[in-house]
């Protein structure tokens, strides 16, 4: 019977499972919704707490309204106001005790927090509460430990019991851990383990710590002294040590088989509860060292989850499960032996969820639910249900509510039946405590994720757009995309319980807007979210790898294509890290050089380009080489690739694998696969993908409807191989199109026809015989059926007959003899377009000032634009000025407004004018009908300047100005104002006189003026909007009277002006000489001149000459007369001054004088003669030097320089010393560098032979002064002056001074 009510109730609740389904309130998201109670925290079932600090004990709960809290300790209400020491947060049902006045001990219980509101009661689990403990360990004394070589020996531990259990380790007196090894290792209860000990196990420093978690402290056993003597050494300390040392052997300690320490016996048993670690550990002595090995009796060890510690000696088990039970077995073996223990694990469980905890339930009045709390143990826990914390058989009775063990069946609930439901599951090892709240609610369906959410995914990528919603009956979500014509069912669309919409391979197609609808029976809710399919990110030129010298420079390029509404960032790794932070690494964007490479920049340098939604990547090494002349290994491009072959074969896939050929010392990069269509491309080989060059398979995405070979070509840092035999045929089968036209376009090219035009698909893209297009439109605006045209692989429809630009609706969807193409994407269009037939209305204009005016209009309405706007023309023109009468049409001017605007400006108008205008509106087709035609008037501007300004009538004290009215009055002239000021010689301004004249004056005589003085004028005409420019003008007064009476002086008009002044010219045979004097103002000074026999359009040659009163014209040719002037001019080369022209005569030249000095002939005879003189002078010396001297003449030659001495005129010997010397050397003559003449002891010295006379020529004309002395007084005064060795030359000179 038992059974029979548990399959009634399997039954049951497979029938209501579909009828509802958990559903949280979004309370964050949706105010003002009730909801019971749920505990978001609490503190773990086993909590331990520091005695040092506060205890705080958590507990926090939402719910609408918000819920209240309350506590049990040790299974009894805790009453929190009672007690000084604890209190609750705010808003919270946390607890905190401050122990500073109370020890942690009082506080070690049991709490359990309650949350409550209107809806029901939530509680949390049994918090047990206990202090962490570190106790001290036990003063004992140890006393050292002897033993035997070779023995095993145990040091034991045994640290205090603490809470939680301390961790143990084993160090020496410096804090540095002890040596462990297959021989010495640590037990899993701290015990430290000898298999055999050694003489260098001896130390006196053996200490046990023990490290308490919580509290982080460490405790310190005695240290352990141990001695390891051989048998002869324990002879003979025997006495010593007798008394108060242990001996572990007396015996000598021989190589013996391995026996167990840990675990003792054949075998022992070990519980351990599933989802824990289990630890097993097999500790053996002998001698050798016995190895430990772990198998398992019954099955084989989990890989995944064990692990071997201590040196073998602990199995170790992770997240154990009822798998794990059975026996294990532990080998000690040695050289001399084995032994086995045998251990028997039993796997407990303490209860655990089998499909999680329960869900909470949302349900609508009258709609039906289940609570199911299904776990699990071991032994099988028991379930109890409980009701807003009391136990379900103490609850109301309800009705609609039928409890079958692990599961409460809800039927036809009400409201006010919203309560709070737990489930309890325990057994020996623990137990499972779970909230769950049935919430009556009656709501109409909202979407919760924001609107107008953009989703951006990358092509061939899943898209996954959320609909989340919340309802009360759940609302059913149903999706739609742009017009919603139909729902979006089947594929590429898969729809997901949550409401989310997935597409599995986005396409650019699959962008666009999407509206997500929920509904139930209470309403109806919408959102819409946008969809953006973007290109993927792909590196086009990957860095390749790179072979430098140390000291040369690399360049790694990265040229990446992006979608372009997404912004990249380029990053660069090297060895996966960042780059040296080194300024020989020069990042751009696309390439990274790197400059005076070094063995350290060695290493795989890799490029990556990052998007906010993708990234690719690509790597390169670079090898540093010694830049030494070694011969370098030489680099060929690689074989080609061979034995190609298909495998696992399917509809639009095939792999491909290959046999890479010789690399040529350079290694292969890449491998670059191609394929010939030779169904429709016989003979193009077309590049399909790529793969690294480490891999030699690669599998292939296939296009139906091809008759498929491949090749693969390989590729190093030399260059592409030659391509491999093309592999086998592949045929892949005909389908239906796969995608539809792109690029549809709805246009007219008649006022009565729609063009529709698409790219058609190509030939790969048909994916079977008999491509064609079914082509459909329709009113956009008008509710009518889809007219269908089948037409041939073209690219365009014309569809006749159609109103004038009305909006269509589009569709073109490719179909071939295996079927059509998937459902096409509307497009929009418009029929062809017409004139418009109405003109803007209400057209006026503001006059903004006298040159510009702004007009508006009103919007022509679309319907009679007929077409697509393209914008409005504003026509215009000037009818004519104010101050004239008579008309004055200008052309007219067009201004052009694109878009849909309603005003514009007109800008450059004539002031103080009419004007007229109209406004027209154009589409494609061309202009609409003008608008009526408007006038407006613009106001009056400042005048121009005068036309003229010429002084007439001077007298000593007067001059008469007579002018024109401006050519541009731009309004009335209201009078003139004239300014003048004196010049004077140098330039300079004397004060402004300003007179005010009657607007109708046209001269005006200055009375009161300083004769023979230059003025400057200056005349403006003004209007109401203020003066114009002026017009200048400069005139002198006359000098005097007697001027006046001169005859062939017009005293009838000014004197000139013109501030150049003695203008004079010269001819000599370097040019003309052009002389002046100039008085004006600092302006540009030019020299021109021009044939005077020329013809009038002959330019004038001009030379700058500013800052100059003459100037030599060199360039003017003999025999011809020249009109020569000089010109002062402005800064915008304007003339504003001219000087009366002169006429200049060039005489001419006979054209046989020739300047003899200038001929090549006299030049050479000069030189000749020069060089026969030198030859005479040089045999004129050497003859004297052959002739008798004087005996003074011989002691002279004894103490001075033979250049000193002068040479005669007739015999071209030296002169004799006579008795008329003057002591005093020749101008130009040669003395000692101190100025002064050294003196002979002999007697017959230069002193003996004159008195200091002046020097002078003998009677046959030799020097003889140049030999004369000079007395000591004078020898200070005259030793500064140059002396100068006489040479040939000057006796030349000398000679020729006498002929």
């Amino acid at each position: 019977m038992m059974e029979r009510r548990r399959m009634d109730a399997a039954l049951l609740v497979l029938f209501l499972g579909h009828l509802a389904a958990a559903l949280e309130v979004p309370l964050d998201l949706l105010e003002g919704l009730p909801q019971p109670p749920t505990i978001t925290h609490q503190s773990p079932k086993d909590y331990i707490i520091d005695p040092r600090e506060n205890i705080i004990i958590h507990c926090e709960a939402k719910g609408k309204p918000h819920p209240s809290f309350s506590w049990t300790r040790n299974g009894t209400h805790f009453d929190i106001d009672e007690d000084p020491n604890v209190t609750m947060k705010p808003h919270s049902g946390t607890l905190v005790v401050d122990i500073s006045r109370a020890k942690a001990e009082q506080y070690e219980c049991v709490y359990q927090c309650t949350a409550r509101n209107k809806h029901g009661t939530a509680v949390s689990n049994n918090i047990v509460v206990r202090q962490s403990r570190s106790p001290l360990w036990s003063k004992e004394k140890i006393k050292p430990i002897v033993v035997q070589e070779g023995v095993s020996l145990v040091l034991p531990c045994r640290p205090p019991v603490g809470l939680p259990p301390p961790i143990i380790f084993w160090m020496d007196n410096y804090f540095q851990k002890l040596p462990q090894s297959s021989r010495v290792s640590q037990s899993l209860n701290g015990d430290l383990y000898f298999a055999n000990v050694l003489r260098e196990d001896s130390r006196n420093d053996y200490i046990c710590y023990a490290r308490f978690p919580y509290t982080q402290t460490i405790q310190q056993k005695q240290p352990i002294t141990v001695k390891v003597l051989n048998m002869d050494a324990i002879n003979d300390t025997m006495a010593a040590f007798y008394n108060d040392t242990d001996l572990f052997s007396e015996e000598p300690a021989d190589e013996r088989k391995p026996t167990f320490l840990v675990p003792s016996g054949p075998s022992s048993s070990k519980t351990v509860l599933r989802g824990q670690v289990l630890e097993m550990e097999c500790i053996a002595e002998g001698l050798p060292t016995p190895e430990i090995s772990w198998t398992k009796v019954s099955g084989v060890l989990p890989a995944k989850r064990t692990s071997f510690l201590h040196y073998q000696r602990t199995l170790r088990i992770v997240n154990v499960s009822e798998s794990d039970a059975g026996d294990y077995r532990c080998t000690g073996r040695n050289q001399l032996g084995s032994v086995h223990h045998t251990i028997h694990v039993t796997v407990k469980a303490a209860p655990y969820w089998i499909s999680g905890t329960p869900r909470n339930l949302v349900l609508a009045p009258g709609e039906n639910g289940v609570l199911t709390c299904r776990a699990s143990g071991t032994p099988k826990p028991s379930i109890t249900w409980a009701m807003n914390g009391i136990p379900i058989e103490n609850s109301p009775k309800d009705l609609s509510r039928k409890v079958e063990d692990d599961t409460i069946i809800f039927t036809d609930v009400q409201t006010g039946s919203s309560a709070v439901y737990q489930c309890n599951v325990s057994n020996d090892y623990g137990y499972l405590l779970s909230n769950a709240f049935v919430n009556v609610l009656s709501e109409p369906p909202r979407v919760l994720t924001p609107a107008n959410k953009v989703y951006q995914v990358i092509k061939n990528h899943r898209a996954l757009m959320d609909c989340a919603s919340f309802g009360s009956p759940i609302p059913k979500i149903e999706w739609f995309k742009d017009s919603r014509s139909s729902t979006l069912d089947g594929d590429p669309y898969i729809h997901h319980d949550n409401g989310t919409l997935e597409i599995q391979v986005a396409q650019a197609v699959n962008s666009g807007k999407y509206t997500c609808v929920a509904r139930n029976m209470l309403g109806i809710y919408e959102n819409h979210i946008y969809l953006e399919v973007k290109e993927p990110t792909r590196i086009l030129k990957q860095p390749e790898y790179k072979v430098v010298q140390r000291g040369r420079s690399a360049v790694f390029e990265c040229k990446v294509k992006h979608d372009p509404s997404l912004i990249p960032t380029m990053t660069w790794l090297k060895d996966d890290g960042e780059l040296p932070d080194d300024e020989r690494l020069i990042v751009d964007s696309d390439s990274l050089t790197i400059t005076d490479a070094t063995e350290n920049d060695a290493g795989v340098y890799t490029c990556i380009m990052n998007t906010t939604l993708d990234h690719d990547s690509a790597s390169a090494e670079l090898t540093v080489v010694e830049a030494t002349p070694t011969p370098a290994v030489l680099s060929e491009r690689p074989d080609a690739p061979t034995d190609l072959e298909l495998t696992d074969q399917k509809k639009r896939s095939v792999q491909l694998t290959w046999t890479p050929g010789d690399e040529h010392n350079s290694p292969i990069q890449k491998f670059l696969i191609q394929y010939e269509d030779i169904l429709h491309h016989r003979g193009h080989w077309h590049n399909l993908t790529e793969v690294l060059g480490t891999k030699t398979t690669a599998h292939l995405k296939l296009s139906p409807y091809v008759h498929y070979t491949f090749r693969v070509l390989a590729l190093n840092a030399v260059g592409f191989s030659r391509p491999s035999f093309p592999s086998r045929m592949f045929k892949t089968e005909a389908a239906a199109p796969d995608e539809n036209p792109t690029g549809i376009q709805g246009f007219g090219t008649e006022h009565d026809n729609l063009v529709i035009s698409w790219k058609p698909l190509t030939s790969l893209q048909s994916n079977g015989p008999g491509l064609h297009y079914k082509v459909m439109w329709r009113q956009k605006t008008v509710d009518s059926e889809w007219t269908t045209v089948t037409v041939a692989n073209t690219s365009k429809f014309v569809v006749s007959g159609t109103p004038t630009f009305v909006p269509y609706e589009l569709k073109v969807q490719a179909v071939n003899d295996h079927g059509a193409g998937p459902e096409p994407v509307i497009a929009h269009g418009y029929s062809g377009e017409d004139l418009p037939v109405a003109a803007p209305e209400n057209v006026q204009a503001v006059v903004r000032n006298s040159t510009v005016a702004d007009v508006h209009w009103d919007p022509v309405p679309s319907k009679l634009i007929r077409g697509h706007l393209k914008g409005y023309k504003v026509y215009y023109w000037k009818e004519r000025n104010l101050h004239k009468h008579n008309p004055h049409h200008s052309d007219q001017q067009v201004l052009t407004f694109s878009g849909n605007h309603t005003h514009g400006m007109l800008p450059g108008l004539h002031p103080f004018s009419l004007y007229s205008f109209n406004v027209r509106v154009y589409n494609g087709k061309g202009e609409g009908p003008a608008s009526l035609t408007q006038q407006f008037e613009t106001p009056e501007g400042v005048p121009g300047p005068p036309t003229s300004l010429i002084v007439t009538n001077p007298n000593l004290d007067s001059l008469t100005l007579e002018w024109n009215p401006p050519h541009v009055h731009n309004g009335r002239i209201t009078g003139y104002t004239l300014k003048y000021q004196p010049v004077n010689n140098s330039n300079e301004l004397g004060p402004v006189e300003e007179l005010a004249l009657p607007p109708n004056e046209t001269s005006y005589t200055l009375p009161n003026l300083k004769y023979s003085t230059r003025y400057k004028f200056y005349l403006n005409a003004k209007t109401v909007m203020g003066a114009g420019p002026a017009i200048s003008q400069e005139a002198i007064t006359i000098m005097d009277e007697a001027l006046i009476s001169q005859p062939g002086i017009d005293v009838g008009a000014a004197l000139p002006v013109s501030p150049f002044v003695n203008v004079n010219s010269s001819v000599g045979e370097s040019g003309a000489l052009i002389s002046w004097e100039y008085w004006g103002p600092e302006n540009n000074i030019y020299v021109e001149y021009k044939n005077q026999n020329s013809e009038a359009e002959e330019e004038w040659q001009k030379k700058l000459v500013n800052g100059s009163q003459t100037y030599m014209l060199k360039e003017l040719k003999g025999g011809i007369s020249y009109r020569v002037r000089l010109v002062a001019k402005g800064h915008h080369d304007q003339p504003l001054h001219l000087s009366k022209e002169l006429v200049v005569t060039v005489p001419a030249v006979a054209s046989r004088q020739v300047d003899i000095a200038t001929q090549g002939w006299f030049i050479g005879l000069m030189c000749a003669i020069a060089l026969l003189i030198l030859i005479l002078l040089i045999i004129c010396f050497i003859q004297r030097n052959k002739g008798g001297k004087y005996p003074v003449k011989e002691k002279e030659d004894a103490h001075t320089d033979p250049e000193f001495q002068p040479m005669k005129d007739d015999d071209c010997t030296f002169g004799e010393y006579s008795d008329n010397e003057d002591h005093k050397p020749l101008k130009g003559s040669r003395t000692p560098s101190n100025g002064t003449v050294k003196r002979d002891d002999s007697d017959d010295s230069l002193v003996d032979y004159g008195e200091g006379g002046d020097g002078q020529f003998n009677e046959d004309g030799s020097f003889i002064g140049q030999y004369s002395g000079k007395s000591a007084s004078r020898d200070t005064a005259e030793g500064h002056e140059s002396s100068e060795a006489p040479s040939p030359i000057n006796a030349m000179n000398s000679l020729n001074s006498f002929v």
